[in-house]
């Protein structure tokens, strides 16, 4: 067991540990064989060497996060951690020149995956995005939207979604039909949200520079000057992803963001998001990105959960395919 002091001088140490020293208790909580207390102006940390070497390199990371804004959240430090654990630096692009900046916050990439998406998102028209929830599909996308609006380099924004029941009869819900499929598109306003202050993305919505919508609305269009996201794209049935794909005009871009594991549709139904994945892998201008759960930047747990889910439906293949997986249960639903 090693020993190792940071030096917090000339830091604001409040800011630093959080609202109830949370920030602090985050870093002790990924570090379980590890400790971190505050002695004065310093921090003393306990652990095994290669901790100790991880441990320094995230509270360098935070320091300066806390000098260039001014505040420090737990949700920092989570990307902090996760940036070394996974051999990433800081998480930032090599060159900050995938920085975006929106009203409420700096966004920037936090795994090679997320670099490698958004470098895509630059130099193709059409890009998708495949891999589990909290990978920062949407989100990023969302960013990049918005940052090809501030730049006037298309004139609007249009989110939209299938409107695919899963689990819920949408019947059954109240309301008319503006209603029942508005907790669809919730996700997408909880993005827009996150990065601008509610009045002004009300007023994008109402002059219609923003546009957020059912998938059945786009059909009949063509959609010029735009940046379009189909979220949730593993819901599509092969035709609507043709129909959607082709709605493409002049000077517009195309974000198509799923996850193949947790497809909605019916069992004799195919997913759209498989199926292009087959048709059009070699078309130039069009990029795919997969993600993983070393991209996972929600709750740690998020990351084991995935984890958890790949080994048992994996293990369960192989029963069914006549191996000894070590599982009685293997091979059974």
């Amino acid at each position: 067991m090693g020993k190792k002091k940071i030096s917090l001088r000339g830091v604001n140490i409040p800011a630093f540990l959080g609202v109830r020293d949370s920030n602090l208790r985050a870093i002790n909580r990924y570090f379980e064989d590890s400790k971190v207390v505050l002695k004065g102006e310093e921090l003393h940390a306990y652990g095994e060497p290669d901790a100790l070497v991880q441990l320094e390199k995230i509270i360098l990371i935070l320091k300066e996060k806390l000098k260039r804004s001014g505040q420090l959240e737990e949700m920092d430090v989570i990307e902090a951690i996760e940036a070394i654990k996974n051999g990433n630096g800081t998480g930032a692009s090599s060159d900050g020149s995938l920085v975006i900046f929106t009203p409420k916050k700096r966004i920037e990439p936090k795994t090679p995956n997320q670099e490698a998406y958004l470098r895509a998102i630059l130099d193709n028209d059409v890009v998708i995005g495949i891999g589990p929830a909290g990978t920062g599909k949407t989100f990023l996308a969302v960013a990049m939207a918005l940052k090809f609006l501030r730049e006037k380099k298309v004139e609007r924004l249009i989110l939209t979604r299938p409107a695919v029941e899963a689990g819920e009869s949408l019947g059954y819900l109240p309301g008319d039909f503006e209603e029942k499929i508005s907790p669809y598109l919730t996700p997408l306003y909880d993005a827009l949200y996150s990065m601008m202050p509610y009045d002004r993305v009300r007023k994008l919505i109402d002059t219609r520079v923003i546009e957020i919508a059912p998938l059945a609305y786009m059909r009949g269009r063509t959609l010029s000057d735009a940046f379009i996201i189909l979220d949730e794209a593993q819901n599509t049935k092969t035709v609507q992803m043709k129909m959607f794909l082709t709605r493409l005009g002049p000077r517009s871009k195309v974000v198509i963001t799923g996850d193949i594991t947790q497809i909605d549709l019916p069992k004799f139904e195919e997913s759209g998001l498989i199926e292009i994945q087959k048709i059009l892998k070699n078309i130039k201008g069009i990029a795919f990105v997969k993600f993983g759960p070393e991209d996972v930047i929600r709750h740690r747990l998020v990351k084991r959960i995935i984890e958890a889910y790949d080994n048992y439906y994996e293990s369960r293949e192989l029963g069914r395919n006549g191996q000894d997986t070590g599982d009685k249960r293997s091979g059974q639903d």
